[in-house]
């Protein structure tokens, strides 16, 4: 088994996007048993009102992840801003193992801390407040004890507000440097990886750590699903960010 490890996120699958689901398809069957791992950092779903809604494009999702994993690969799953409800039973339906939101990840390329990256965009107070309410643990048990038609109705209002707050300042919307450094700095590595944002991209970073001094470092940051499809991938001690047209 190769050692390869892909990283993706920001996938927003849903119906009204067949050919997004169609890529994410043609990408698990290419690089099915050619990785160890693969890690999908957030917002796979464009929502998720809980692990007993059904449909056809859960159920497609599923099947294609729980086969790519029985071929031979790992597979890790880290809640987004959009699918943080994604439970244990979802997981275990696919193969595989939800993780914390940041997590490091130890490979030859080094040490990288890995996280969705909304924790990230701190000047943006209204979606901080938001956020710290909808992932208390009491607010989730409420919520998903609501019937089905209910948490839609949720989602739905959740989308339209989030498409109106797409119109907020690019400066609010994107990261806060100081929140990149302080969290690299409270870990003590130099390497970080997330999305969210949908600006991919590779950052270099020159910080100084309390505790090791003058840091060079880089944060690289994955594309959204929407025009292309993006995805990172670790080998041979490099990490390095890719693109490639959606299928159409």
């Amino acid at each position: 088994m190769s050692k390869r490890i892909l990283f993706i996120s920001d996938l927003h699958l849903e119906e009204s996007r067949p050919d997004i689901t169609r890529t994410l398809l043609q990408f698990l069957d290419i690089n099915s048993g050619n990785c160890a791992a693969l890690y999908i950092l957030g917002d796979l779903f464009e929502s998720w009102i809980g692990d007993d809604e059904q449909s056809l494009l859960i159920d497609e999702i599923t099947s294609a992840l729980r086969g790519f994993h029985v071929a031979g690969s790992s597979i890790y799953l880290m809640h987004g801003n959009r699918d943080f409800l994604i439970g244990d039973n979802f997981a275990k339906r696919c193969g595989a193992e939800l993780i914390e939101d940041p997590c490091i990840l130890k490979t030859e390329t080094g040490h990288i801390v890995l996280l969705h990256g909304d924790t990230l965009c701190t000047d943006d107070l209204e979606y901080m407040q938001f956020r710290a309410q909808v992932r208390q643990q009491v607010w989730k048990q409420e919520f998903l004890a609501k019937p089905l038609d209910d948490r839609r109705a949720f989602a739905q209002e959740a989308r339209q507000a989030s498409q109106k707050a797409a119109t907020k300042n690019n400066f609010i919307m994107d990261v806060n440097e100081q929140a990149v450094l302080d969290l690299l700095n409270q870990f003590q590595e130099n390497m970080m990886l997330h999305g969210h944002t949908h600006r991919p991209g590779v950052h270099e970073l020159a910080f100084t750590s309390p505790i090791n001094g003058q840091i060079i470092g880089q944060r690289i940051v994955l594309g959204d699903w929407n025009n292309k499809a993006w995805y990172a991938e670790a080998q041979d001690k490099e990490i390095s960010l890719h693109s490639f047209d959606l299928v159409s």
